[in-house]
């Protein structure tokens, strides 16, 4: 169990990718605190089968001072985090011309400012603990731009911003800070789109598939474990070879 006695923090993880990269990081032997807006349907069944590994957190990720208030008392409890996931996403597409402001302004508060926030609290101990790893799920999108989702892409770019900063500014104290870059993965977010859209990408992936969920946990647990020690301040992408 590659996470035996550490202690992670997961965003978003309630369903989909989030949910993946929890079940996996307990079956790897890590004591997890999940975060969402809501709580899944099993979270009692779930909490039970963990042996209490698995805590749960409420919060509205758009809410930046109520969020740090929340992270700050779950790091007391914990006793400190090894692992930040910042995995959170919504989106609200429309072409530029017909965005709102507000819905521009949302997609960046989730997306992106919560991971800033969480990064500035949790990070703060790591640094101070001289050990960590942060991961933001950033997005193939946000290397490479999608028509109608220009607030999802600019945040899923800031993201890679950020990491790159960010590792810059923790490397000297033993925390690493990387990103993930999800392709086409067969989540709720994706499962709403037509036939014809989802045809279209796959024609684009040398693999011939969309990724699960569970591809994306396994990098994800990869850059949190010691066996990407040496690793920082880079941008995993995860899409089947759909941009190589």
């Amino acid at each position: 169990m590659v996470l035996e006695n550490k202690k992670a923090l997961v965003t978003g993880a309630s369903r989909g990718i989030g949910r993946a990269i929890t079940d996996l990081f307990l079956a790897e032997g890590a004591e997890v605190w999940g975060l969402s807006a809501g709580e899944p349907e099993d979270l009692v069944a779930r909490i039970g089968g963990a042996g209490g590994r698995l805590h749960w957190l409420r919060a509205d990720l758009s809410d930046l001072g109520a969020l740090e208030g929340i992270i700050g008392e779950a790091l007391k409890e914990a006793g400190g985090f090894d692992i930040l996931v910042n995995n959170a996403g919504i989106t609200k597409d429309n072409l530029v011309f017909r965005m709102t402001l507000d819905d521009f302004r949302k997609v960046l508060d989730v997306n992106l400012s919560a991971a800033f926030a969480l990064s500035r609290v949790v990070g703060r101990d790591m640094i101070r603990r001289r050990s960590g790893s942060i991961i933001n799920m950033s997005s193939v999108v946000g290397i490479h731009g999608n028509g109608g989702q220009a607030n999802y892409a600019a945040s899923k770019a800031g993201l890679i911003g950020l990491t790159k900063s960010l590792a810059r500014e923790t490397a000297s104290r033993n925390v690493r800070v990387n990103a993930v870059a999800p392709g086409f993965v067969g989540t709720d977010m994706t499962a709403g789109l037509p036939d014809k859209v989802k045809e279209t990408m796959l024609e684009q992936i040398p693999l011939k598939r969309m990724g699960t969920p569970g591809d994306i946990a396994a990098a994800v647990l990869f850059l949190a474990s010691d066996a990407s020690a040496y690793i920082t301040g880079q941008v995993l992408a995860v899409d089947g070879g759909m941009f190589m």
